[in-house]
């Protein structure tokens, strides 16, 4: 009876080690990409479609680091780009196609809106669209960096910002249904490199009209189709405390921020607003993040 017993235990300890090796696995664990790809739909700007000064538009860009990323969290996304060079909020809903040379790397062209050939692809392929990502009114701003008054500016361009940002993401929303994730981005505030440059006067004001006007408008035109906001601007240093100074060659002592922005942006070296490859990994681990964890063995 001793030895049936013990005979007995063993069988049950390895059947309990069995079950625990399928148990899934721990929220922090990477998981298996599911096997058949699912879309990444982006639109926007000369970000999302990875402009790099040199170079033109490139897979360095934050949409194209995003996949790789998203493969640890479960996802197989292949990306379909909507994005042009130099769209603003406005362009975004109303320029019909874009340029050639406007296209992110491997876009097709497309002879509507943005917005509107977004949506007709999101409709035709709404099972298989996992993330929308928009990174838009950039363009809508910039001049303010010259204006006379440049916080009055940014503030007089909020209201076409939150109209076209928030028109644009509730079509998205209602092309893609409850289950997918949108993501809207805004950027480093690139212009605190001005200080560098000889301006630390509009260097100072860029944070305050990122912080107090521009990203509090995206943030709720994207909430209008429930969309999630991830701010960038937070992220890359800019509203660290400007009285802190590091050393970044060949600048000497600089405040923090400007530094931050410096080793993220072409802006302090060639004056040119867009983020170099490491900016743009920041922004593509924001939006990865966002995704849920996919299930173990998802085959959705």
């Amino acid at each position: 009876a001793m030895k049936i017993s013990r005979r007995a235990s063993i069988i049950a300890c390895v059947a309990a080690l069995g079950a625990l090796a399928i148990v899934p696995a721990a929220q922090g664990e990477t998981r298996n990409p599911r096997t058949s790809p699912q879309y990444l739909v982006s639109l926007g700007d000369s970000y999302a479609v990875g402009y790099q000064p040199g170079k033109g538009n490139t897979k360095e860009g934050f949409v194209y680091q995003v996949p790789a990323l998203a493969r640890k969290r479960g996802y197989n996304l292949k990306v379909v780009n909507f994005g042009c060079g130099g769209a603003t909020t406005k362009s975004m809903i109303e320029q019909v196609g874009c340029p050639k040379d406007g296209l992110g790397p491997g876009a097709k062209a497309f002879n509507k809106t943005q917005v509107a050939a977004a949506v007709d692809f999101i409709k035709a392929n709404r099972k298989k669209v996992a993330l929308i990502t928009v990174s838009i009114s950039g363009n809508d701003v910039t001049k303010c960096v010259n204006a006379a008054d440049p916080i009055t500016c940014v503030a007089d361009a909020q209201a076409a910002i939150k109209a076209n940002v928030g028109n644009a993401a509730k079509q998205l929303r209602a092309a893609a249904g409850r289950k997918p994730v949108m993501v809207g981005t805004t950027y480093p505030d690139v212009v605190l490199g001005a200080w560098v440059r000889g301006n630390q006067n509009i260097a100072n004001l860029s944070v305050i009209a990122f912080r107090e006007l521009i990203n509090p408008s995206l943030k709720a035109s994207y909430a209008e189709g429930k969309g999630k906001f991830v701010d960038v601007t937070k992220e890359t240093g800019a509203y660290g405390d400007m009285s802190i100074t590091e050393t970044l060659e060949p600048y000497g002592s600089i405040p923090k921020p400007v530094a931050d922005v410096c080793r993220v942006s072409w802006y302090c070296e060639k004056g040119d607003i867009h983020a170099n490859k490491a900016g743009y990994a920041v922004i593509a681990k924001m939006v990865a993040a966002e995704l849920p964890l996919a299930p173990v063995g998802s085959r959705r």
